[in-house]
């Protein structure tokens, strides 16, 4: 199952409009005891990361028994972060303090949706 995104992927999100704003969905599925590891990414993300970039969690919280959806798609946890534009999330992957704490991030995760939006 996927957890991060690949190179290619990556590629084509940087290359279409980079300076867009954009909000991540971000759908999670935690491996066993995954979230604690989460916890802590969350954690070093905030401290480190968020004000570096103009990065903004707008929504965290536990995912419910879903409502309408096929067996298996139920997530643990969803989270909805805003970055100014495409640029600064580039930036921000490629920053050696946010490498340092991206491996809480795949360990923790058994699955995940990163799924960038674009307002109406």
């Amino acid at each position: 199952m996927a957890v991060d995104p690949s190179g290619a992927e990556l590629k084509a999100f940087f290359d279409a409009e980079p300076d867009a704003p954009v909000v991540m969905l971000n759908l999670l599925r935690f491996a066993e005891g995954g979230r604690e590891l989460y916890q802590q990414y969350a954690s070093a993300f905030r401290e480190t990361i968020t004000a570096r970039y103009g990065v903004e969690v707008v929504y965290a919280g536990d995912g419910a028994p879903a409502l309408v959806a096929e067996p298996g798609q139920q997530w643990d946890a969803v989270l909805l972060v805003r970055y100014p534009n495409r640029r600064a999330f580039s930036a921000m992957v490629a920053d050696p303090e946010y490498q340092q704490i991206s491996h809480l991030r795949s360990k923790a995760l058994s699955e995940a949706v990163l799924q960038p939006t674009r307002p109406w």
